[in-house]
Formats: structure tokens, sequence, C-alpha cells
């Protein structure tokens, strides 16, 4: 205390020095540039991917299912950063949307796109009430739908392609695929055989991706070999928790996968995915 006393102009004068050089440092990292970066965030058992886009407008995938998801967050975005511009919940599942409330509470939340799937849930109920509270946008997501995110980056909605307000929530969860030059992810919520079948039925050649997002955390549920071949991954990202439950993935989906010569990355075992891509080369971070 004697010290800044005896010192405090100069005290002053070194902070003020600091927080100027770390708003550039922050300005400059939100700077538009050329790549599109793609986190696979580490929430445990459930789902959570935020996209940020070259000019940084950002989608978010999903929150997990508690509020590891704005620990998660905090690491991949700038410091003091709350501005995210989509949020996309997949389906109503509370280890997919049971970190949402948080996130819509403490971010700056563009619209909201969900599924038109209900549950019975509380948390589904709390994160409606927090959208209504603070004026949301909410839109049901149809197949047809481009959420433009600038640039070549374009969120193209899949999957519903109907009313799927009764069917099992699992089947009813959204499906996009993200495209930016020559990269591609394919994220497909907890979708299992009957949407995959929709998917394949409607155009199997749009599903074609560099990245597949593995259905259901790698449930043998999902990822049946016709759509497995039809998506023709690079990799395939399973999330889940360390010895959940379910014992995801199931070796049956891992044996799919490496018959379509996929590299399978987990959360389980790396974290937080990272991939970034130019729109040409595609990096795992």
């Amino acid at each position: 205390m004697d010290f800044i006393r005896k010192y405090s102009k100069e005290v002053v004068v070194s902070v003020l020095i600091l927080l100027n050089i770390f708003v550039w440092v922050t300005a400059y990292q939100s700077q538009p540039g050329d790549i599109l970066t793609v986190y696979f965030l580490d929430v445990g058992q459930g789902d959570a991917i935020l996209i940020d886009s070259p000019s940084h407008n950002r989608v978010l995938i999903d929150g997990g299912k508690n509020r590891k998801v704005l620990s998660e967050l905090g690491r991949a975005l700038p410091f003091g950063d709350r501005r995210i511009d989509v949020v996309i919940a997949t389906h109503p599942d509370a280890d997919h949307i049971g970190g949402l409330p948080e996130v819509v509470g403490r971010y700056k939340i563009g619209v909201l796109l969900e599924s038109g799937n209900e549950s019975k849930n509380s948390i589904d109920d709390e994160l409606k009430k927090r959208i209504s509270d603070k004026n949301i946008q909410s839109l049901l997501a149809k197949r047809g739908m481009i959420v433009n995110l600038g640039g070549e980056v374009k969120l193209h909605i899949l999957f519903p392609n109907q009313d799927v307000s009764g069917l099992d929530s699992n089947d009813a969860s959204i499906v996009a695929r993200l495209v930016y030059g020559e990269g591609s992810f394919l994220f497909t919520g907890d979708a299992e055989l009957r949407t995959e079948n929709v998917l394949l039925n409607l155009d199997s050649n749009a599903l074609d991706s560099d990245v597949l997002k593995v259905g259901h955390h790698g449930s043998r549920s999902s990822t049946f070999i016709l759509f497995a071949q039809a998506v023709s991954p690079e990799y395939a990202v399973i999330s889940a928790g360390k010895d959940n439950q379910y014992g995801h993935p199931h070796k049956e989906v891992l044996d799919i996968l490496k018959k379509v010569n996929a590299k399978v990355l987990s959360t389980i075992e790396s974290g937080t995915i990272v991939f970034k891509t130019d729109g040409k080369t595609l990096e795992i971070k």
C-alpha cells in the first residue's frame, strides 16, 4: 500500500497503458480475416458447437446440459465479447438446451432457430421465457433456409422439411450443413435412422461433408452405413462425456466410421476440438 501511495501516479499511468494495450489487442483479434473457426465445445454428455465466421458472425448450435457451456464460450471468444448472432436449439432434450437459458441470459442474441418440437421438461419452458423476456426473435427452422454468415460462409438448413411437433425429439433434430469455399461441416443433432433416411431420399449428394458431427453422441441409433457413405467425412466428431451411462460412442458406429475412412475425434479424449479453414485447407487446432 505504501508503494502504491508513493507512486500512485505512475501506477495509474501503467494501468491505463495496460488497459489501452488490452483494448487494442482485443480489437485486433476481432478484425475480419479469412479464417472460419468451428469449435466442438467440451460440455460433457451433450452437444455445443460454436461457429465463428471470418467476419465474426457467430452461430451457437446447442448449449450442452448445464452451465459448462459458459466457461467454454469464455475461452473461445475474446474477453468481454458477449455477442452471438444466431442460437440453434436442434431439439429440446436437456443435454442440448440445458445451458441455453444461461447463454441467453448473459449474451446478446440476435435470433433463435428451433425445430418446433416441444418437451415437457422445465428447461424448455425456461428457455422460452428468457427468449420472450429479452424480445429475441424465434423462428422455426425449415429446409431451404440459409443463414448467411458473410462472404462465402453459409449455413444451409437441411431438416426439418415438415412439421416435426409430433415426432420423437431426436427425430425432430435440426440438421444443417456449413459451407465455406471447398470446406463443409454437417451438424446432425441427435438425428436417428428415420431422419437420416429422409435426408438420403431428399438429396444424398447434399450430405457430402469434410466434417461430420456424429449423431446422438455416437449412439448405434444413428450414423447408419448408407448415411455415413453419403457424407463420406474426412473427420467424424463425437461429443460425449467420459464414462457416460449410455456407453457412447457405441462400437457399431465406430466400425461404420472406420469403413468410410473417417478419422474419429472425440471430446472425451481431446476436450474441445477446434477446426480452422480458409475455404481451401482444413486444420485442427
